[in-house]
């Protein structure tokens, strides 16, 4: 917020100087951001001080100049003057200045998502090529010999899917989202607007809605529903993906002339359809989810088809069409006679009337508008699309192909990209819950009494059996569990939706906690029993749905190749694969093999699970004399949008990937404030998923064949073991550690809030637990984040490069040194891993952490823990600059080092006061009034820092 009286600098810029050309440069280039900036600070001050009084716009100011000052260390009593100020808040006076410094935090994301497109424009502009841009792969892949035939054909066989996905630290509700795009379509008219006027009239609509966000309730008063977390993953379609998708294919097309260029780009869910460990997704919501997507994708086509008859106002008697395109016409119910000349319009009002059937047929909803009565549905998108390449040739046939491109190409893409289905839902689920499943109809049909206590090989011997036997499991009549009941009617009505919506509805089946070739075998067992899985295992079994293991942990990681290489020794397995389609996704979860190990070490077995995997299934079928490659591998990667979980740049993280193992082939999932702010804002959105499809060819087809030099492989197979020893040493074995995570971040109010559907804490025995192994990965990566210590994405990394260092004596040191060196500078493994620790780092704050500390009562406790972080942090800091050479962190990344700068001073405040709202909280008594006014502050500080740092999720 800034004052209108006084002209203030930038956060962050003002503090020193800038010599020489290049910081100029920056300077100058940096100034329509600052200025943005100012502008949107100084509107919401202005609206906090008409809404909420002069006193209270001075006490905001008061708290952000303190907070500064305790940043800079220019104050040595700040720290102590901030505390004195907070302490004597009222909870009133509390919440306003939370709400203040948390819209300031989304107004100033805004300002560098409208200053990120600036910068691209002007480089485009220039003609300078951007990193991760297409035009800049396609001059690389051309340079490289691979001409545009060769990258269709690739393009034609790949698969590339982002993941959309709900957990339990989402904060963003959908009205404020909407709010916000508003305010960012209104910020990037402004550098076009020609005269001071319209510049006027564009920041009173500005005004308008920034009043909308400051009197718009940030938070949700119930917890949030699956419902609501489809509706918010939903809302990104409507904003981006519908139109921006279509929008990259036209880019690629114009880039391959002469060559078709396959839909190998959708989109993936698993809002609705993940139940590991959520009591609150079951059929009823996949069907919810399932109605839900195929309207929005319906209501879309409508609305491009009736625009569509507006554009194509053709008469027949100036231009012919061709003999389809009049059966076309003549088959529509529309009978008017003022278009008895127009084949088009005839023909499109047909087709609305058909999806206006269709949409009524699969969702129970009507259109908004009826030229003629719903009739006749599609039966699938196929149909029409067909209708839609009908008009197609017509008009290309009668000299009037300038108007395919506009609406009717990107129509025809929408169609053939998201179907009847918009984006494929996964289903997942727990190993444990199908282990009691089909132990409960074994046990019931007289199978097998006790199936849960076999060890491995009699499981895979009575599945095989079972699996071979065209006979039901169950009997008529029986009295089944719960559990049973549910889990079995998920199958059920997987089948029904692709019977409605298409094959590409649903296609994966996600195991969660893989960690026997049984587990696998149970969820075939279970699709056979519901008619997913026609045919037995040795005769001609084909499967609906793609069988995928997840492995999360470094133990299920370290199994992950033997577990399928067991898997597709079995009789039949292969055959039904192929017949299957051929494909095989593998699932590799980054979130809980870092908790499990730390980010070194998951980082490492996660490169050497894929490095085993691709090997296995690049020879797959040669010991048989069948041929290699008979298996489609595709690596899915459960990445979130912390570095601890894997998170970071997606371009690098592909280029990144071992050898071989992209293969045109990814999915990965978008979790959290990544996704709002990867793709709230629509050609942003369309740039990260550009960069998703650069970066997938380039490893596809530039990526080196060989695999790094041994001693590069062996360097970090030692640091990744002293990692894992310092990470597990630290967090699982220090006495103490686990209360004083529950006490020294807000794991327990994330945990309390109402934030997502699914529960923070995985239950034990149906009761939830304070054990570190029972938390799960998301929310336990996000209090650290909250608390500006960023644990998981750093802890262990430096004592394992001391130990490295150390290891061959003093005289070997320097030699090491100079591999560590050597491989930041070769290995894209080892600088994407180091980039992203350099990232981490800059964000933490060992000052900010130190006041959370304050909140943990046994004190003794707090300085010896606190004490130990920060040694191992300054491990990591030392040990990176010693690698890179950089001693600043972010030397190399300027754009973020001045992202930080804008943001963080706004961001410190909303930390102090979220300290403050802990301690009274959680010092409260039964019956104290105002508790859920302290709730909500806390909830509003969660949110500003979530907004603050970006990547929290």
């Amino acid at each position: 917020m800034t004052r209108t009286t006084t002209a203030r600098a930038a956060p962050g810029q003002r503090t020193r100087a800038r010599p020489g050309a290049r910081e100029d440069d920056a300077a100058a280039k940096n100034k329509p951001l600052v200025d943005d900036i100012r502008l949107l600070g100084r509107i919401l001050g202005d609206v906090i001080r008409e809404q909420e009084g002069a006193a209270a716009f001075e006490l905001i100011e008061r708290v952000r100049q303190l907070s500064v000052a305790y940043r800079l260390k220019a104050d040595t009593g700040a720290g102590r003057v901030l505390d004195r100020l907070l302490k004597n808040l009222s909870a009133d006076q509390t919440v306003t200045v939370i709400r203040a410094f948390s819209y300031f935090s989304h107004l100033a994301n805004i300002a560098e998502d409208r200053h990120h497109l600036r910068r691209r424009a002007a480089h485009d502009l220039a003609g300078e090529l951007q990193e991760g841009s297409l035009a800049l792969s396609f001059e690389r892949l051309h340079g490289a010999r691979h001409h545009a035939a060769e990258i269709a054909q690739t393009l034609a066989t790949a698969y590339v899917s982002p993941v959309l996905t709900a957990h339990p630290t989402e904060v963003q509700r959908k009205s404020i989202l909407d709010a916000e795009r508003a305010v960012a379509a209104l910020l990037g008219e402004r550098d076009e607007l020609p005269t001071p006027e319209r510049r006027a009239e564009n920041e009173a609509l500005m005004r308008a809605r920034v009043t909308q966000l400051w009197q718009t309730r940030m938070l949700r008063t119930a917890r949030l529903t699956v419902a609501d977390e489809v509706e918010n993953a939903l809302s990104y379609y409507q904003s981006t993906f519908l139109r921006e998708i279509p929008r990259l294919y036209r880019e690629i097309e114009r880039a391959l002339p002469g060559h078709p260029v396959a839909s190998f780009l959708r989109m993936g869910h698993w809002i609705g359809g993940d139940r590991d460990g959520n009591p609150n997704v079951g059929a009823a919501t996949l069907r919810h989810a399932l109605s839900r997507q195929a309207e929005v994708a319906l209501r879309f086509y409508l609305t491009e088809v009736h625009e569509l008859g507006a554009e194509l106002s053709i008469s027949g008697t100036l231009s012919a069409v061709t003999p389809e395109m009049t059966a076309l016409a003549e088959r529509s119910p529309d009978r008017n006679e003022h278009r008895r000349d127009e084949p088009y319009r005839r023909a499109l009002i047909g087709m609305y009337a058909r999806l206006a059937a269709t949409l009524q047929a699969l969702t129970g909803t009507e259109a908004l508008r009826h030229a003629v009565a719903p009739q006749n549905p599609y039966a699938d998108a196929a149909e029409f699309l067909h209708d839609l390449q009908v008009i197609e040739r017509s008009l290309h046939s009668h000299h009037a192909q300038a108007l395919v491109g506009p609406r009717l190409a990107p129509l025809m893409r929408a169609v053939q990209v998201f179907g009847l289905h918009l984006a494929t839902l996964d289903l997942r689920q727990s190993s444990d819950k199908h282990e009691a499943v089909v132990a409960e109809l074994l046990r019931t049909a007289r199978i097998e009494p006790d199936y849960a206590t076999l060890p491995e090989a009699a499981r895979r011997q009575c599945l095989l059996a079972l699996l071979n036997d065209a006979r039901p499991l169950r009997v008529r009549g029986a009295e089944y569990s719960a559990l049973l009941r549910d889990e079995l009617e998920i199958f059920e009505t997987a089948r029904t939706a692709l019977a409605s919506f298409g094959r590409a509805a649903i296609r994966h089946y996600i195991i969660s906690h893989t960690e026997e070739v049984s587990d696998l075998l149970e969820v075939l067992l279970l699709q056979k029993e519901t008619g997913l899985l026609s045919g037995t295992l040795d005769t001609s079994a084909r499967a609906a749905l793609i069988t995928v293991p997840l492995f999360e942990t470094i133990a299920d990681l370290r199994r992950s190749e033997p577990i399928m290489r067991e898997f597709y020794a079995l009789p039949g397995v292969l055959a039904l694969v192929r017949a299957s389609g051929g494909e095989q996704d593998v699932m590799l979860g980054y979130s809980d093999s870092n908790k499990d190990g730390g980010a070194f070490t998951s980082q490492w077995e996660l490169y050497r699970a894929e490095v085993a995997l691709a090997g296995f299934f690049a020879g797959l079928g040669s010991a048989t004399g069948e041929p290699a490659q008979a298996i489609t591998l595709r690596l899915f990667h459960g990445r979130g949008g912390t570095v601890g979980r894997g998170g970071g740049p997606s371009y690098q993280a592909i280029l990144a990937q071992p050898p071989g193992t992209v293969n045109g082939q990814i999915r990965l999932t978008e979790q959290g404030e990544v996704i709002g702010s990867k793709y709230a804002h629509p050609e942003i959105g369309r740039r990260n998923l550009e960069t998703l499809v650069a970066a997938t060819l380039e490893a596809t087809l530039l990526h080196p064949t060989k695999s790094a030099p041994r001693a590069f492989l062996d360097a970090a197979a030692q640091i990744s073991a002293a990692s894992f020893k310092a990470y597990r040493k630290l967090v699982y074995e220090t006495a103490g550690f686990t209360d004083y995570f529950f006490a020294a971040t807000p794991i327990r109010e994330i945990a309390e809030l109402h934030i997502g559907s699914r529960p923070a804490i995985r239950p034990k025995d149906g009761r939830a637990t304070r054990a570190i192994e029972d938390l799960r990965a998301i929310p336990w990566s996000f209090s650290w984040g909250q608390c500006r210590m960023a644990l998981p994405g750093w802890c262990g990394f430096g004592s394992a490069i001391e130990a490295f260092l150390d290891g061959g004596g003093i005289d070997a040191r320097p030699a090491r040194a100079a591999l560590l060196q050597r491989m930041h500078r070769q290995w894209p493994f080892f600088r994407t891993l180091l980039s992203n620790l350099d990232m981490v780092l800059a964000k933490s704050d060992l000052r900010i952490a130190a006041r959370y500390v304050e909140l943990v009562e046994d004190k003794a406790a707090a300085r010896r823990i606190f004490g130990a972080l920060k040694a191992e942090w300054q491990r990591a800091h030392d040990a990176l600059a010693l690698i890179t050479g950089e001693a600043e962190r972010l030397q190399s990344n300027r754009a973020l080092a001045r992202s930080i700068a804008h943001r963080f001073p706004y961001l410190d405040p909303l930390n102090h006061l979220q300290v403050e709202l802990l301690r009274r909280y959680r010092n409260r008594h039964e019956g104290q009034p105002g508790i859920e006014r302290l709730q909500r502050g806390i909830h509003l500080s969660i949110n500003g820092i979530a907004a603050g740092l970006r990547n929290t999720g």
